[in-house]
C-alpha cells in the first residue's frame, strides 16, 4: 500500500520511540532507513536521540546520501551499511540498526545467536551471527556484512550493536525484538544450567511451519544444521548431530558458491 512521504518519516519516528523506549539505544544512538525505489530513502539523523524525533527531522536522501529535499539535520553517516543490505537484498525495504544490550553483550563476547532452543525463533529468525569488527561510518562495517546478507535477516556487529531488516519498517523493527528477546532468553538459560537445544526432527518440522507461513526474508537453516538432514539425526540435538555428522552440508556449500559465482560472472558481460 502507498504511504506519502509524511507517513514514512511518521513511522520512522514511532520505531525511534519503540527502540528507545524498549532500551536498545542510549543518548543519540541507533539508525533506521526505508527504501522508497532505488535511488531514495528516507534516513534517520544524526545526533539526535530516536527516542525523539520529529518527521522534519527525517532526511531524504540519494544513495549517495545526498538530500533530495532541504533539511537542516544530516542523514546518519552510517547508512553506508544499510546501503549494502539494500544492494545485496532486493526483497528488503527497511533496515534497522540498534544496541540492544543483551544482544550487543553477545557480540561483544563473540558469542552468535545459533542456538535453536525455541520454535518462534527457529521459524521467523533462524539465527543470528556476528559479522567480523569495523569501524562504524566506514566501509568495513559494509564489507563485514558480506558473507551473511543472503542467508540471515539479522546480523550481530562484533563489539558495536545488531543490524536487522524486512520487507518493512516493522518487520526490521519485529526482527530487533525477536534478536533481543532470543539473547535473553540464552542468556538465562545457561545461568540455569545451559540451554537444551530441540531435537534435529522437531528442527525440520519447523522449518516446514515456516514454509507454510510464507514468512518473508531468507533463513540460514541449512548452514546452521546441515545435520539435521541426516535421516539419523532425527533424535539428535543439533550439537549431536554436527558431532556425529561433521562433513555434513559440504556440498550444499560448494553449490552455493559455484551458483554466487556464476552469478556475478553473468551480471559483468550482461553489463
Amino acid at each position: 500500500m502507498y504511504k506519502s512521504d509524511y507517513e514514512i518519516k511518521k513511522e520512522l519516528c514511532e520505531i525511534g520511540r519503540r527502540i528507545y523506549n524498549d532500551g536498545f539505544v542510549a543518548a543519540n544512538d541507533g539508525n533506521f532507513s526505508v527504501k522508497v525505489d532505488e535511488d531514495t530513502f528516507f534516513v534517520t539523523p544524526t545526533g539526535v536521540s530516536k527516542g525523539y524525533m520529529t518527521p522534519d527531522m527525517i532526511c531524504k536522501v540519494d544513495r549517495n546520501l545526498k538530500l533530495k529535499e532541504p533539511n537542516k539535520w544530516k542523514p546518519s553517516s552510517e547508512f553506508k551499511m544499510h546501503l549494502r543490505v539494500y544492494e545485496e537484498r532486493p526483497d528488503v525495504n527497511a533496515v534497522v540498526h540498534a544496541h540492544p544490550p543483551i544482544a550487543t553483550s553477545f557480540a561483544i563476547a563473540g558469542i552468535p545467536l545459533d542456538k535453536l532452543i525455541m520454535p518462534e525463533a527457529v521459524i521467523f529468525l533462524g539465527a543470528v551471527p556476528i559479522a567480523e569488527y569495523g569501524t562504524p561510518s566506514t566501509m568495513e562495517i559494509p564489507d563485514s556484512l558480506m558473507p551473511y546478507l543472503q542467508d540471515y535477516d539479522a546480523i550481530l556487529l562484533a563489539n558495536h550493536g545488531a543490524l536487522s531488516f524486512g520487507c518493512d519498517l516493522n518487520t526490521a523493527f519485529f526482527r530487533m525484538e525477536s534478536t533481543e528477546f532470543y539473547a535473553k532468553l540464552l542468556m538465562y538459560a545457561r545461568l540455569l544450567g545451559g540451554e537444551k537445544e530441540i531435537p534435529c526432527g522437531e528442527v525440520k518440522k519447523l522449518i516446514d511451519l515456516r514454509k507454510n507461513f510464507n514468512v518473508s526474508g531468507h533463513h540460514p537453516m541449512e548452514k546452521l544444521c546441515p545435520s539435521c538432514y541426516n535421516d539419523g539425526a532425527k533424535d539428535l540435538t543439533p550439537t549431536e548431530a554436527a558431532a556425529k555428522y561433521p562433513n555434513a552440508g559440504q556440498n550444499s556449500d560448494i553449490e552455493a558458491i559455484v551458483a554466487e559465482v556464476t552469478k556475478r560472472v553473468l551480471e559483468k558481460y550482461n553489463k
